[in-house]
């Protein structure tokens, strides 16, 4: 397992993982389809948030099962915690720049399917 650091575009949010990352996933759902985030899952044990809990703010919907993390000065999406998965954190590849996303098997999650696609 390694470790990889992250952060939003502006650095007030920093964070950092334990992950083998081989492989992500893309939900379909209304937001995530808007973001067009490629994500890890991950333990929640495996993620830190290093620095910006203040920078972080957090979007809910529908459910509000989902918490959907952002960082309020440069819009950057960083984390979710997901609506199936509460022993999980969902990590935006895309700010980790050890990684290059669009080299990874991608797997696609349904979420429009879940409570008509909202």
């Amino acid at each position: 397992m390694s470790k990889y650091q992250g952060s939003c575009h502006c650095n007030a949010v920093q964070f950092e993982i334990d992950a083998d990352i081989e492989s992500c996933v893309q939900c379909d759902c209304s937001l995530c389809k808007r973001k067009n985030a490629v994500m890890l899952r991950i333990p929640k044990d495996k993620f830190r948030l290093l620095k910006g809990e203040d920078a972080l703010s957090r979007y809910e919907w529908n459910t509000r099962a989902a918490k959907h993390y952002f960082c309020k000065h440069c819009g950057i999406y960083t984390h979710h915690q997901p609506r199936t998965r509460a022993d999980m954190i969902g990590v935006n590849l895309g700010c980790i720049d050890d990684v290059d996303a669009s080299k990874l098997a991608v797997e696609r999650l349904p979420g429009s399917q879940l409570s008509g696609g909202r």
